[in-house]
């Protein structure tokens, strides 16, 4: 149950508790699985699905978040600017804009693309966004005013990463969770309303990847991938509960592990990293974590990955050609690999998957471990195309490098 303070501050950020989770607030969605389990989605005919509106629109790595009629998402402007904007999800018009300087910092590799590339969460009518130089704003989401801000980096010390600050933040119960890294700090909490550091724990650097949340036999735990390991901590305390090393070059990792109802958390990384299943478990008051397995054939680069049942299905690859493969996520045993497939994120909606590759083809297509059976297929964006679709209601936001694009799917 939430603490009377928790709530008290919960409202005051305007939380109805039965609509917190709503939409797409955050990075990979309602659960930050990137699954609706729900949903279905019908494939579309021959001449594609439904393109509502696109615009043109600047460089950004941010995944859209769908919030009733508005979008929110982030972009790189010009000279040393980051912007965080509100859009009409009817038409595509920018609602209000917030700009602010974000100059690159000594160490940052941006030759990829500039970013920003974390994910706007939406708690009732906050906003929270963190660029690529680790300045976190709390906005109005009404009116995109300021109404508290923190530097990650150069406030709180935390480590400048070398494609650019990238994790999402994420809420736990009346704070904001953010990964920042160094000794005593790989962890920070928040208060969701004034910004106040509630506390900080853990002595990791930092990695490109994203927190999650999950549940092991009752205990409520935030995982997370940081440079050469990936452990858990107590989300009220920041105290880590356990580590377990995971070879990574610089945290240069980006996907988000996700766990299952087995208690297995499956987690995979680039280049020398490999993919991984821990099972976890308590006993005792202690997590006890046991390996399940370790390879390099699977290797994720920057796309996420979905698990249906005992497997997994994921592109491998980094600097070379991908191939999207099926793996047993209790075992590491390969089923399948799909050459056809290149680079793609995925979204679980109901029996469906839908799949956005970096070439901007859409699939609508059915996995399983006899193979994928792709029902229909479609080119809706002309640049590459690294971020993941956001779906709500049977409506679809995408963007590339150079435009967004709303789909309806219905």
């Amino acid at each position: 149950m939430l603490r009377t303070r928790e709530l008290t501050l919960l409202l005051l950020c305007g939380v109805t508790l039965s609509a917190a989770n709503a939409g797409w607030p955050q990075w990979g969605g309602p659960n930050r699985d990137f699954v609706l389990p729900s949903e279905n989605v019908a494939p579309w005919t021959d001449s594609g699905p439904k393109v509502r509106w696109k615009r043109d629109f600047p460089f950004g790595s941010s995944s859209i978040t769908v919030d009733g009629d508005r979008l929110y998402t982030m972009y790189r402007g010009d000279g040393d600017t980051e912007i965080v904007l509100a859009l009409n999800a009817k038409n595509g018009k920018t609602v209000w804009e917030f700009k602010y300087e974000a100059p690159f910092l000594k160490g940052m590799n941006m030759k990829t693309g500039p970013g920003p590339h974390a994910t706007v969460l939406v708690v009732g009518y906050r906003l929270y966004t963190v660029g690529v130089t680790g300045k976190l704003h709390c906005l109005d989401k009404r009116s995109g005013k300021a109404l508290w801000s923190k530097g990650l980096i150069e406030e709180l010390g935390g480590n400048v990463m070398l494609r650019g600050y990238s994790n999402s933040p994420m809420r736990y119960r009346d704070t904001l969770i953010v990964m920042t890294g160094g000794k005593g700090q790989m962890l920070t909490a928040l208060d969701l309303v004034t910004g106040e550091v509630r506390w900080r724990g853990g002595d990791f650097n930092n990695s490109h990847s994203s927190p999650v949340l999950i549940n092991v036999d009752g205990q409520e735990q935030i995982v997370c991938v940081v440079e050469k390991a990936i452990a858990g901590f107590d989300p009220s305390s920041g105290r880590v509960l356990w580590s377990h090393a995971h070879e990574n070059r610089g945290g240069d990792i980006t996907s988000t592990p996700i766990w299952g109802p087995d208690n297995i958390l499956f987690f995979s990384g680039a280049y020398q990293g490999g993919s991984r299943a821990l099972h976890l478990s308590q006993w005792g008051g202690t997590t006890n974590v046991k390996e399940l397995w370790f390879h390099r054939q699977m290797r994720v680069h920057h796309s996420n990955f979905a698990r249906i049942g005992d497997y997994v299905y994921a592109p491998n690859g980094d600097f070379g050609g991908t191939i999207y493969m099926c793996i047993n996520v209790k075992t590491g045993e390969i089923k399948w690999r799909e050459r056809a497939l290149v680079r793609a994120n995925t979204v679980l909606a109901g029996r469906d998957a839908i799949l956005l590759d970096e070439d901007g083809v859409l699939y609508h297509a059915n996995l399983s471990p006899e193979g994928v059976k792709i029902n229909a297929k479609s080119k809706v964006l002309e640049n590459i195309a690294w971020t993941p679709p956001s779906i709500v209601n049977g409506r679809m936001f995408l963007r590339d490098r150079k435009q967004i694009v709303a789909v309806d799917l219905k």
